[in-house]
């Protein structure tokens, strides 16, 4: 395996953040709070795997290349290019705006069961309405950025 197969694994971990994020939705609405804890954490070691695998891999490919960030190919069709970006400039701006946000969500979350409140789990509560669809929304779109820019581009190539 080399940094190249990262944008892979990448796109995989952001699929089982997904996953993990439905999941543990599904059962909180079904008041499974004891498994919705455990999707939960589950996701946030998937999503922070991610993140160690994907600044991993820019540090690398900007040692090796001298180039850290991915530009969308010349040769993929402009539509396709609109699209890319049209989705790509809302996922990283989120997904750096959201980070703090699922630390203090988790945190609070982790907090309620130590204390057993329910003030915490109003708090929690309350901060998870906010976070759990932008963290949703740039997990998905982290494996549509990646499906467009390694997968469908390259379909273009002459």
């Amino acid at each position: 395996m080399t940094y190249q197969d990262l944008p892979a694994l990448n796109a995989i971990l952001n699929l089982i953040s997904t996953l993990l994020l439905l999941r543990g939705f599904l059962l909180i609405r079904q008041k499974d709070v004891a498994r919705h804890r455990q999707m939960m954490i589950a996701a946030m070691v998937s999503s922070a795997v991610f993140l160690t695998s994907y600044l991993t891999y820019h540090t690398l490919r900007q040692m090796d290349s001298g180039i850290g960030h991915t530009v969308f190919p010349e040769y993929a069709p402009d539509v396709l290019r609109y699209i890319y970006y049209g989705i790509l400039i809302p996922h990283v701006v989120l997904a750096a705006l959201v980070l703090p946000f699922v630390l203090i969500t988790f945190y609070r979350g982790l907090k309620t069961q130590q204390k057993g409140g329910s003030p915490y789990v109003a708090r929690h509560r309350r901060i998870a309405r906010f976070t759990f669809p932008v963290w949703l929304f740039v997990s998905v779109t982290g494996v549509v950025v990646y499906l467009l820019l390694y997968q469908i581009a390259p379909l273009f190539k002459s």
